[in-house]
């Protein structure tokens, strides 16, 4: 049975399940009490935007931090926020004016102190920050006065407001110092839209609106009382649960669900494509086995032959899916698509180049996967018909990169959203320029990555971002398959919005 025809028993049994359910929507009552409760599949490990790199943790922060610098997603233009000002002192020196009147949602005054430990924390090796990818252009902060601060960096990094306004929120120095991380995570703190009241693992988080929350924001001031997260890991039970209302919002609904969830009364359905791309991570360097085929270039360029990007894209991700042969997002800053090969979809030229490389009769490999299995059975599909008998390990994001990072996956179907950094270094640093996550380690990649990334002339970087993908592509070292769409599924009460940067920003969310 393929994937898609799974999915549709899948959906079958949910409909069985709920049948009736919709005479009862009428008491989908969270209007009512003023409670918003969105519901995803994964749970972050630690609360904290620096020690999760998951995208329910990105929504999170946004929920209950704020940024020294905001962009807005209709216009992409940088507003101030936690910043009033800010100005270049010299390539290496960003100075900023911090905004006065705010305080954390524990009655601490917000402060250049909070910023200077905040960045000069996460840089440490004390932190264990996980998302070091983001910060690791940052040498240091220096407290000017109590409303302005200098940060230091390492080298030029011309996208350095990007990521100010992205994933660097600010932290409350005194509080943090005060509970440490442990605590931190179980009771956390910002300036931003909600407070949170509860952290329980194993079933979400729940949050209040921050009465206090200072009204100069540029996203405006939160209008839901009571936002609730809970983890629910099955997609069947997620839309059952939205059906009978007791929760509001759902994501990354299956495209199947989202076209019958359409004709469901008071549910409401968006779709579109994202800066989201998933990919296959390829052993290039033979790590995890001394005999690794992929080792061989003619194997890694069948892989790449093999898959039905369309396809995919077209029949099983739907809503706005396009074909990816980049290792990054066309939107972004750098993303040259015309650089790279764009491997067609041509089993009979997988099959030529497995041949050449000595596998007329194919190969048995294992292939790792941590969401969406039914995309990582269309792959697996694709390679059994060349004859890449790749056998399914699925399990939790955690267990799965702690595989990755040692070596220890031949093949690894993931994804990737840039943490809605409309920059190629958001992507392709994270993945080839010597990071955790960098399987490939090739010296090359490293140096023309670090001029991309530092150059303050947009025509250097853009010529070594070019490189860069151009050599990804000829090695093959990675298979950019497709940009993810998401199908957003909620109570036809809320008024709420999608964005193609993947954040869903519940602080505009309001009820109809």
């Amino acid at each position: 049975m393929n994937a898609i025809k799974k999915s549709l028993v899948a959906w079958s049994r949910c409909a069985v399940l709920v049948a009736g359910a919709t005479a009862s929507m009428s008491a989908m009552a969270t209007k009512a009490n003023d409670t918003l409760v969105y519901a995803s599949d994964s749970e972050v490990e630690n609360i904290s935007q620096y020690h999760n790199n998951l995208r329910e943790g990105v929504i999170l922060a946004h929920l209950i931090w704020d940024t020294l610098i905001y962009r807005d997603p209709k216009t992409n233009e940088y507003k101030p926020q936690l910043a009033t000002a800010w100005k270049w002192e010299s390539p290496t020196a960003l100075v900023l004016d911090l905004r006065e009147g705010v305080q954390f949602q524990n009655g601490d005054k917000f402060t250049a102190d909070d910023v200077a430990f905040t960045f000069n924390y996460v840089v440490s090796a004390e932190s264990k920050a996980v998302t070091r990818q983001n910060t690791d252009w940052i040498k240091s902060v220096d407290k000017i006065s109590d409303y302005k601060v200098r940060i230091n960096l390492k080298r030029p990094f011309p996208a350095a407001l990007e990521y100010l306004a992205g994933p660097l929120p600010i932290y409350p120095g005194a509080y943090f110092k005060k509970v440490g991380l442990d605590g931190f995570a179980k009771a956390p703190i910002g300036t931003g839209p909600y407070k949170v009241t509860s952290v329980t693992p194993g079933q979400g988080v729940t949050m209040v609106k921050n009465p206090t929350y200072f009204k100069d924001s540029p996203q405006g001031q939160p209008k839901i009382g009571n936002i609730k997260f809970v983890i629910i890991p099955d997609p069947e039970t997620r839309s059952a649960q939205l059906m009978t209302g007791a929760v509001d919002w759902i994501w990354r609904v299956p495209a199947d669900q989202a076209e019958s969830l359409k004709s469901t009364p008071k549910i409401s359905v968006q779709s579109g494509e994202t800066m989201r791309a998933g990919f296959l991570s390829i052993d290039a360097t033979g790590a995890s086995s001394a005999n690794s085929p992929f080792k061989d270039l003619r194997v890694r360029q069948a892989v790449n032959y093999a898959i039905n990007r369309k396809g995919i894209a077209d029949n099983l991700v739907r809503g706005g899916s396009q074909p990816l042969y980049t290792a990054c997002f066309r939107t972004q800053f750098g993303c040259d698509s015309n650089a790279v090969i764009k491997y067609e979809y041509n089993p009979a030229k997988a099959k030529e180049l497995l041949a050449a490389a000595g596998y007329a009769n194919g190969f048995d490999t294992d292939i790792y996967a941590y969401r969406e299995r039914e995309f990582a059975e269309a792959i697996i599909g694709d390679l059994h018909k060349v004859g890449i008998r790749a056998r399914l390990h699925y399990m939790k994001y955690a267990a799965l990169q702690t595989e990755y990072r040692n070596g220890k996956t031949p093949l690894t179907f993931q994804a990737w959203g840039s943490y809605s950094v409309n920059d190629a270094s958001a992507f392709i640093g994270v993945f080839f320029k010597g990071g955790s996550d960098d399987i490939t380690k090739d010296p090359q990649l490293r140096q023309w990555l670090e001029l991309a990334d530092t150059s303050t002339d947009p025509a250097v970087r853009k010529e070594n971002y070019s490189k860069s993908l151009a050599l990804i592509s000829k090695q093959a070292y990675m298979a950019p398959l497709f940009s993810y769409s998401t199908y957003y599924a909620f109570n036809s009460q809320l008024k709420f919005q999608g964005y193609p940067d993947e954040l869903p920003r519940f602080y505009e969310a309001s009820w109809k």
